[in-house]
């Protein structure tokens, strides 16, 4: 589940990058303004983000679609180790297949020099404000998803909390360091394209924003931590989560 989902991302990220960003594709010239263009790439991004969760197999399988978050909840005793692993290891394999699935329907526009697999790279800013921006965001990410999915009336809209960020970062932060939050969707993309610049920055900032957040997240409850692991548990498909007490929901 989390193998296709991942997929699906990654597939209509090229798609949608493509569709924006490629030469011969008509909406460039229509969007002539960079930032207007990503802001379409950021909603299109977000609105498939919300839709992969809210599937059936997205709501069974959490919807992490990122290894740093799982590995997260991994941390916050939400997952066993060896789902962790399993979760981690289908992320990886899930964003590779995805891109190569665009490269393949779409013969090869996805490696257009403009496009370059809609790989995540450091900005005009460099490495260091690159591992910084990431850091926030990937930070503000899994804050969000943890006071949301934990509170009693917001839970059921954590889907779209994470929709309506990825729409604002990919639109606003994409300069910085290319928006990934995430070390899988970024490896899918440097795999295909071989752009290992500067991979160590998406392998180690969204995780340590993560755990960061996590920290941050157990201190204001005093120690309790979140419910479940799923970005959408208001349901009644099986949960492999382990579960807090209700009581113990804001």
């Amino acid at each position: 589940m989390e193998l296709t989902g991942m997929g699906l991302y990654l597939f209509f990220t090229c798609l949608f990058a493509t569709l924006l960003q490629h030469p011969a594709s008509p909406i460039p010239h229509l969007l002539p303004n960079s930032m207007i263009r990503r802001a379409a790439f950021g909603i299109s991004v977000g609105v498939t983000i919300v839709a992969i969760v809210l599937t059936p197999w997205g709501k069974q399988s959490g919807g992490h679609l990122n290894p740093a978050m799982t590995f997260t909840f991994y941390r916050l005793g939400k997952v066993e180790f060896w789902d962790a692993i399993f979760y981690g290891v289908v992320q990886f394999a899930g964003a590779t297949a995805g891109v190569a699935v665009a490269s393949s329907l779409l013969f090869g526009a996805p490696g257009n020099p403009a496009i370059r697999y809609a790989a995540t790279l450091p900005g005009i800013y460099g490495a260091g404000v690159a591992f910084i921006a990431e850091l926030i965001i990937s930070f503000a990410l899994m804050l969000t998803v943890l006071f949301a999915s934990n509170h009693a009336r917001l839970s059921p809209y954590t889907p779209y909390f994470v929709g309506v960020l990825y729409a604002i970062f990919i639109t606003v932060e994409t300069p910085l360091s290319g928006m990934s939050m995430n070390p899988a969707r970024t490896f899918g993309s440097a795999f295909r394209g071989c752009y290992w610049h500067a991979l160590w920055i998406y392998f180690a900032a969204p995780p340590l924003g993560m755990l960061v957040a996590a920290e941050l997240f157990l201190r204001v409850r005093g120690g309790i931590g979140p419910y479940c692991a799923k970005l959408h548990h208001a349901n009644d498909k099986p949960c492999i989560c382990h579960h807090h007490t209700r009581q113990a929901r804001l």
